[in-house]
C-alpha cells in the first residue's frame, strides 16, 4: 500500500466504526468518516485530522452528496460498517412490515448503494472494499434463533455483496465480508467475548494482509475463512 493511505469508514460514531478510525489513526492513515450528524460527532470529533462527513446511509440524496464531496479522492479502503440490530424482541408475529423493511434496507441494501457510488475510487491493484458482516450471516450455521431477522439481514448482505462483485468487474479489488467477532459494544452486549480494541486491531491486520489479493472473501477478524 502507498505511504499515504486513505480510508473511508461509513458509520463511525461509536463501537466498531469508531474503533476502526482509532486503529487507522494510530497506523498513520488519512481518514474520512461518516456519522448521521457531523455537527455532533461525539468521541470521533476528538481524533485529530479526521474528515467528518454527514451520512444517513438510507438517504440516496445524502449518498449522492457524499459522492460529490469525495469526487476524485483515491481511496485505499472503503469500509461500510453501519448497521442495526432491528426490533427487539424479534417476534415474527409482532414486528411490522416497516420495521422489517428498515432493517433490510439498512443492513443489506444501503451498504451496496454506498459501494456502487464509491468503489470506482478504490486504488487500482491494492484497494480494499470491506463490509461489516457477521458469522450469523452464514446460512449453513444454525444459530441466532433469538434474532432471526438480524441473521437473515446479514445473510442478505452477504448475498448482495456476492452479486455486487459480479456487477463491479474489478478482479483487482479485495472485497471482504468481515465478521468482527462477538464484541462488547452496544449491539454485542457486555457478555461478548472480546473488546473493540481486539476486534478492530485484528480487522485492520486482515485489511492490510488482503490488500492486493483480489477477489471476494468471508473472513473473521483473525483472517479465518467462514462458511457462506
Amino acid at each position: 500500500m502507498p505511504a499515504n493511505k486513505t480510508a473511508l469508514i461509513i458509520g463511525a460514531s461509536r463501537g466498531l466504526g469508531l474503533g476502526l478510525v482509532q486503529r487507522l489513526h494510530e497506523d498513520g492513515w488519512n481518514i474520512i468518516a461518516t456519522v448521521r450528524d457531523a455537527q455532533n460527532p461525539g468521541e470521533l470529533g476528538t481524533i485529530a485530522g479526521v474528515q467528518i462527513e454527514t451520512l444517513e446511509m438510507n438517504d440516496t440524496e445524502q449518498l449522492d452528496a457524499l459522492q460529490q464531496i469525495l469526487h476524485g479522492q483515491v481511496l485505499d479502503l472503503l469500509f461500510v460498517n453501519a448497521g442495526v440490530m432491528g426490533p427487539l424482541p424479534q417476534d415474527l408475529e409482532a414486528v411490522s412490515s416497516q420495521q422489517i423493511g428498515d432493517l433490510f434496507m439498512t443492513n443489506a441494501v444501503a451498504p451496496i448503494r454506498v459501494a456502487r457510488r464509491l468503489a470506482d475510487q478504490l486504488r487500482e491493484g491494492s484497494g480494499v472494499l470491506a463490509f461489516m458482516s457477521s458469522i450469523l450471516g452464514s446460512v449453513t450455521i444454525p444459530d441466532g434463533g433469538e434474532i432471526p431477522l438480524y441473521k437473515a439481514s446479514k445473510a442478505a448482505l452477504n448475498s448482495m455483496i456476492n452479486s455486487f462483485v459480479v456487477e463491479l468487474q474489478r478482479p483487482d479489488l479485495s472485497v471482504l465480508a468481515m465478521h468482527p467477532g462477538w464484541v462488547k459494544t452496544a449491539m454485542g452486549g457486555e457478555n461478548a467475548e472480546i473488546d473493540v480494541l481486539t476486534s478492530t486491531r485484528g480487522m485492520l491486520e486482515q485489511i492490510k494482509a488482503q490488500s492486493g489479493n483480489g477477489g471476494l472473501r468471508f473472513i473473521n477478524y483473525k483472517g479465518e475463512a467462514l462458511i457462506w
